[in-house]
């Protein structure tokens, strides 16, 4: 299992409540934006092209602790922008850890070798480590030279140190399937917990608007790199999400599953699109017209297949019934 025994379980247990609740529309992990600035310029990131004046803002450590308090999640992502050029991301996580909230604090890792004296190694924070591929795909991608060795070194230190590490990879069109998983390889020997993939989003402000996946070509690129898996690779993320990306089981887009907030309030409908902001959480689910988002309702949503959206969906299927859960323990041992 990619994440430990306790973690499942807490997770397990909030999925239940809400069922026996009878909630249908539940938040799963708060996507926790502190600011959107950043050391790189990913050709096809959206996020820092915000005017300068957005990108020194930063969410302080007492906003960051009232979101999470709001929404309730057992589990907070941490993206950006790069989290590790906030001045308080010490106290956040700190914050965060107190609460006893699984943490996961995304990170190109460039920065990581000098800032991990700021972090203390807990089973409720993990450095989810932005890794697109292999030293030549991942350079490109990130549209500087050196970074994947920054980063490979950076993991490798923080794993001496005790600290959980998994890495979190986005596939654009153009990606080879067998190097994906010559990468899958490289990173499992590293010694991470565990990995994430999730094809790449067109964020409408990304400088590279040529090369989002469709879905179709989605579910074929995932088909050769997924099938056959090995047993040595761990994935940190359900196996009927990854069954999904290969067109083998269907779901309607849940953007409730992981709401955002950032220095603009909690963004309506998820972290993919901005169709405006709130003040408070019961105000983005009360509010927001859910039914206006998805593919076949929303034509920006039509070749989106991130985890974001999607894993909250086969989250909830593994819960929904005894097939659901069977699938998921099945697929888990023996990915398919």
């Amino acid at each position: 299992m990619a994440v430990p025994i306790s973690q499942a379980w807490r997770v397990a247990s909030y999925v239940l409540k809400q069922k026996i609740k009878g909630n249908k529309r539940y938040p799963l992990v708060l996507m926790l934006e502190p600011l959107f600035r950043c050391n790189l310029a990913c050709a096809g990131c959206g996020k820092i092209q915000h005017p300068e004046e957005i990108l020194k803002k930063n969410l302080t450590p007492e906003q960051c602790f009232r979101a999470v308090e709001e929404c309730g999640t057992p589990i907070v992502s941490i993206p950006g922008g790069e989290p590790l050029m906030h001045p308080q991301i010490d106290k956040i996580v700190e914050g965060l850890v107190e609460r006893k909230k699984y943490i996961y604090l995304c990170t190109n890792a460039i920065l990581l070798k000098r800032k991990l004296d700021l972090f203390k190694p807990s089973e409720f924070l993990t450095f989810s480590v932005h890794m697109d591929g292999l030293k030549e795909e991942h350079d490109h991608a990130v549209c500087r030279e050196g970074v994947y060795e920054q980063a490979a070194s950076a993991i490798k230190e923080a794993l001496r140190r005790g600290f959980r590490v998994t890495t979190n990879t986005t596939l654009f069109e153009g990606v080879n399937s067998e190097r994906i998983r010559a990468f899958f390889d490289t990173m499992m020997g590293l010694g991470v917990e565990g990995m994430m993939v999730s094809p790449g989003y067109s964020y409408e402000k990304a400088p590279d608007q040529e090369h989002f996946l469709k879905r179709n070509r989605t579910h074929e690129l995932f088909k050769q790199i997924l099938s056959n898996g090995k047993k040595s690779w761990k994935f940190n993320q359900s196996p009927l999400f990854l069954q999904f990306l290969q067109g083998k089981r269907k779901y309607q887009c849940t953007p409730w599953g992981n709401p955002t907030y950032n220095i603009f309030g909690w963004q309506k409908p998820c972290y993919l699109l901005q169709d405006g902001y709130v003040a408070t959480f019961k105000e983005l689910m009360q509010e927001t017209n859910w039914d206006n988002y998805g593919t076949g309702r929303n034509e920006k949503c039509a070749d989106c297949m991130v985890h974001c959206g999607y894993e909250a969906s086969a989250v909830d299927e593994t819960f929904s019934s005894w097939r659901g859960l069977f699938d998921t323990i099945r697929f888990t041992l023996k990915p398919a």
